[in-house]
């Protein structure tokens, strides 16, 4: 009896044993595998570029990127949707460039409405910015300002709409920030987005300086980056006509689609699928 206690005992030894070097020879495999580059058919996976996404003004990065996100992040892209400073158009284009050098890797720059003007600014001499991605946006050239580009083509009820409301510098001057009223928001913003959703908008806007308006592009990037523009049709806030203007002077490839200023929300499938028509035709 004590020999077959004896036995047993050295059994579940030896298999106890023999399931530790099972366990290490499986976690070395591992390691090893881990060390090796992806591929296919032995040629090396390329890794996707992150994509930059840039809001405009009256708005913030979760209410105008969240379905676009979730549509990349789901096809493997990596994503960043930074807070736009909405202060000028000098102050948030070396934010949005700062933000770009801390990226290693080729980068997808997507630019909604005055977010156009940012990455446009931004983007200059970054040769780690493969593509500009305009969504009904401002696409100014070196010395303009948007304020000067909004009146160029007639329809944009914005200036209408606007509240401005003063505030105090550091420096003891006022400035002013811009919204827009809230009973006019979603009329001539986000008229194609449910009221529920605008009216939450409405009481969640981030204000931009006026100063963004009047303030000088320094650096238009798309004369040595190549670009693509939405065009959307029904944009009440900057006509599509100096849309179709900006994009063509860029030499941008275009898609459009009847949506309000606000295309990336109404419309995140065919945003989604511009930004990647960017990146497969830059990678």
């Amino acid at each position: 009896m004590n020999g077959f206690r004896f036995t047993l005992r050295r059994a579940r030894t030896l298999l106890a044993a023999a399931a530790i070097a099972l366990s290490l020879a499986m976690v070395g495999s591992a390691g090893a595998a881990a060390e090796v580059a992806p591929s296919v058919n032995n040629e090396p996976v390329k890794r996707k570029p992150t994509v930059v996404l840039v809001h405009g003004g009256f708005a913030d990065a979760t209410i105008s990127w969240t379905d676009v996100t979730d549509r990349l992040q789901k096809r493997g892209y990596p994503v960043i949707a930074p807070a736009n400073p909405l202060r000028s158009l000098g102050t948030d284009s070396a934010y949005i460039a700062s933000v770009l050098r801390s990226i290693n890797g080729p980068i997808i720059l997507v630019g909604h409405s005055y977010g156009g003007a940012v990455i446009t600014n931004a983007a200059a001499g970054n040769p780690n910015v493969k593509a500009l991605v305009y969504v009904a946006a401002f696409v100014p050239d070196t010395g303009e300002a948007l304020g000067e580009l909004i009146d160029k083509y007639p329809g944009s009820e914005i200036q209408a709409a606007l509240n401005p409301v003063p505030y105090p510098n550091p420096d003891g001057t006022t400035g002013t920030d811009l919204y827009l009223q809230a009973d006019k928001l979603r009329q001539v913003f986000a008229a194609d987005l449910p009221t529920s959703t605008t009216k939450v908008m409405a009481v969640t806007q981030r204000p931009f300086n006026a100063a963004c308006f009047t303030d000088h592009t320094q650096a238009a990037a798309w004369h040595t980056i190549p670009s693509w523009g939405l065009i959307a049709t029904q944009d009440k806030a900057i006509p599509p006509a100096l849309q179709r203007y900006e994009y063509q002077r860029a030499g941008s490839r275009t898609v459009q689609v009847a949506a309000s200023h606000v295309a990336m929300i109404s419309h995140p499938d065919v945003v989604t699928d511009l930004i990647m028509s960017a990146a497969n035709a830059t990678s």
